[in-house]
């Protein structure tokens, strides 16, 4: 567990020297959204339309399956979108496309993770100037008919045309209620606007929360039941399969928790590995010659994938969404067409 996990799970007394600096930076984004809405710092409108795709707190590992669910809608349905982000902290920040083999300090695992699975029907492009980076992509990519922005939440310079909010109660993500410094949440609640879509991922109800200023809430339901060979990705087993091998399991921080938490639940005996949220994985980290198996989520194994050997199993994990989102999702942009 990462410490700034643990601290932003309680208050103690730094969190009283820190409470003024949370309540300046939610000021700092109520100025900053009303500056965008009085047109006293300009907007930009992109010419098809933009789906934010972001969660209210830092901890934010169950957004990429969240994203995966809205690209196979989109698909299914006849749009062709594309997907941009920024990129991590030792990105230079040009526009640039992301591929399954570009495996760059840059390209963090969530990244290389949506790279791979959406392939070269939804295109997945990174840089820190997110307008410029959905220019460059439609430039590359002129039969894109809707972007997909997975960070935008606070990035009020381009303009919206759909926000879903994945919001996560769980003590895991929620932490503390704070806003950041004093606790993991980019964004408060209230903060939102009334057209926001929010999909809940936690199915705790030990906290009270007002969800009655958004239009409607959507439960996502995230499953993991099979995992595949990352070497032979048709090579799939149910997890149960893995019950009377030698184990060893390896995760990063920002995976560990659902992770271990389905290795428990599975019955499996495994021996448990952790490292830092975004670690870069080396060969020798993966290989245990007394081991039957090793098990990784599958954005941690595919950053394995140019290395990896026979005993690398991933497991991927998949949203379930009310189909009612799909249809609100398909009106909305109808609308806007």
């Amino acid at each position: 567990m990462k410490l700034s996990e643990l601290y932003w799970y309680r208050i103690t007394p730094l969190h009283f020297l820190l409470w003024p600096v949370s309540m300046l930076y939610g000021c700092f984004l109520i100025l900053k959204k009303l500056c965008y809405w009085l047109d006293i710092l300009p907007m930009t409108k992109l010419p098809i339309p933009v789906i934010v795709i972001d969660s209210l707190s830092t901890i934010d590992h169950n957004k990429s399956p969240c994203i995966l669910w809205i690209v196979d809608t989109l698909q299914r349905n006849g749009y062709t979108p594309g997907i941009i982000t920024h990129g991590n902290s030792d990105y230079p920040g040009l526009p640039c496309a992301v591929t399954s083999f570009n495996n760059s300090p840059g390209v963090d695992n969530k990244t290389l993770l949506l790279a791979e699975r959406c392939g070269e029907s939804c295109p997945v492009w990174i840089g820190s100037n997110l307008i410029e980076v959905a220019q460059a992509m439609l430039n590359a990519h002129p039969n894109c008919n809707v972007i997909i922005c997975t960070d935008g939440l606070p990035y009020f310079r381009l303009e919206r045309d759909i926000e879903i909010i994945i919001i996560d109660f769980s003590v895991q993500s929620y932490g503390n209620g704070l806003l950041l410094p004093a606790g993991p949440l980019r964004m408060c609640q209230r903060f939102l606007t009334k057209s926001s879509m929010l999909i809940t991922a936690s199915e705790e109800t030990h906290r009270e929360h007002n969800t009655d200023q958004q239009d409607k809430t959507y439960r996502m339901k995230l499953v993991s039941e099979i995992a595949y060979n990352v070497n032979e990705p048709a090579s799939q087993q149910s997890i149960s399969y893995f019950k009377n091998k030698k184990l060893h399991a390896i995760s990063s921080d920002d995976n560990a928790q659902w992770f271990f938490e389905l290795i428990h639940k599975s019955g499996l005996k495994a021996e448990l590995h952790d490292y830092r949220e975004n670690h870069l994985f080396k060969l020798s980290e993966i290989e245990f010659p007394e081991a039957d198996v090793i098990l990784m989520p599958e954005e941690n194994a595919l950053q394995c994938k140019g290395f990896a050997h026979e005993k690398l199993w991933a497991i991927p994990r998949k949203a379930w969404i009310s189909e009612e989102l799909q249809i609100v999702l398909m009106n909305k942009l109808k609308k806007l067409s």
